[in-house]
């Protein structure tokens, strides 16, 4: 089977059935984690809406993407949405960091009507510091984006799935329906409105040995740099449903290193320029997330999280355990050729 054809036999697999009106009036998932605005280090209340998700999942999906399988498989009422929001607002602690995620695009209207979205926003505004969505560089205009920012009286903060700037491992690995340039133009017509912008950069996609995974993260973190306020390094976990866990299971792929992250940080740190770079691996010390060994996980990933919140990054050279060099023979073979 052709990446392609395997590409779109997972994304008609993964497509959800219509919800209930009930499943329909609550989130999917809501948390409080560790960020930094600044030198600060703060709490970010984090949000996922449940909408009609991503419109490139139902055609071909990106390789590495199960969020499809908690969406609604139909659009949102703005009732719906307007339910899902005072559920959420009524956890809501006043943590100066919000995060809404809508397994998609927050621009896309068909993910979020216009007005669903200004009121969202409105709703935290006098009340958190910053604000983050996520969208598709096709969605990111000036029509879109004002009535938000007009709302708001913090700071907006728009992700973009960059993923890579090398537009071969993008349209082909990872299956996006954009090239680099549609990104990188999008950061800058976001960052002359005067929005902050955030690239989320992918660290192994499949058919990627570790060694080439790291070189492409670094040469994309030089990359995007002039064109985004924040570089956030993604190793891949395995979602279910998706072209990575087809390859996962028959032995064809394994999650990141650990280690790999910590070279990816450590070679990026010099290439970005004035932007933030951080990683905040989503399964990290699980098998199906990046992992070392198991013993010394705990500790890589508390470094790599103090690192990503105060952007000193000297210390992830003092980390060491037995199974680096493990990494290191893994790393060498690929580049040779061989199976570890």
């Amino acid at each position: 089977m052709t990446g392609g054809s395997l590409a779109r036999a997972v994304a008609h697999d993964r497509r959800p059935d219509p919800a209930s009106g009930a499943s329909a009036r609550r989130y999917v998932n809501q948390w409080v984690e560790a960020e930094a605005i600044g030198a600060e280090r703060v709490p970010a209340f984090v949000l996922i809406l449940k909408t009609r998700g991503c419109y490139w999942a139902d055609q071909k999906g990106c390789s590495m993407c199960g969020y499809a399988k908690d969406t609604l498989g139909r659009s949102a009422t703005p009732e719906e949405l307007r339910e899902q929001t005072e559920r959420a607002l009524s956890r809501y602690r006043g943590e100066p960091y919000v995060k809404v995620y809508t397994s998609g695009s927050f621009l896309d209207d068909r993910e979020v009507d216009p007005e669903s979205r200004r009121r969202f926003v409105a709703a935290f505004s006098g009340r958190a510091r910053r604000l983050l969505f996520e969208t598709l560089p096709e969605f990111a205009t000036r029509e879109a984006v004002a009535p938000l920012a007009a709302s708001f009286d913090g700071e907006l903060e728009v992700a973009l799935g960059l993923e890579t700037t090398d537009p071969t491992i993008l349209a082909r690995y990872v299956h996006k329906n954009a090239p680099p340039r549609d990104y990188l133009d999008a950061g800058d017509r976001l960052r002359a409105q005067g929005l902050r912008t955030k690239a989320y950069l992918l660290l192994k996609p499949p058919y990627l040995t570790e060694r080439e995974s790291i070189a492409d993260v670094v040469r994309s973190v030089g990359e995007a740099a002039p064109h985004f306020d924040a570089l956030s390094v993604n190793p891949v976990h395995i979602q279910n449903g998706t072209v990575v866990e087809w390859l996962y299971h028959r032995g064809r792929y394994r999650p990141p290193w650990l280690w790999s992250v910590v070279a990816a940080l450590l070679r990026g740190a010099e290439c970005r320029g004035t932007s933030r770079l951080v990683s905040f691996p989503t399964a990290g010390g699980r098998p199906r997330g990046p992992h070392n060994c198991g013993r010394c996980d705990a500790g890589v990933l508390a470094a790599i999280e103090e690192a990503s919140l105060t952007q000193e990054f000297a210390p992830l050279r003092s980390l060491d355990c037995a199974c680096r060099a493990e990494w290191a023979e893994a790393g060498r073979l690929e580049a040779l050729g061989v199976e570890a």
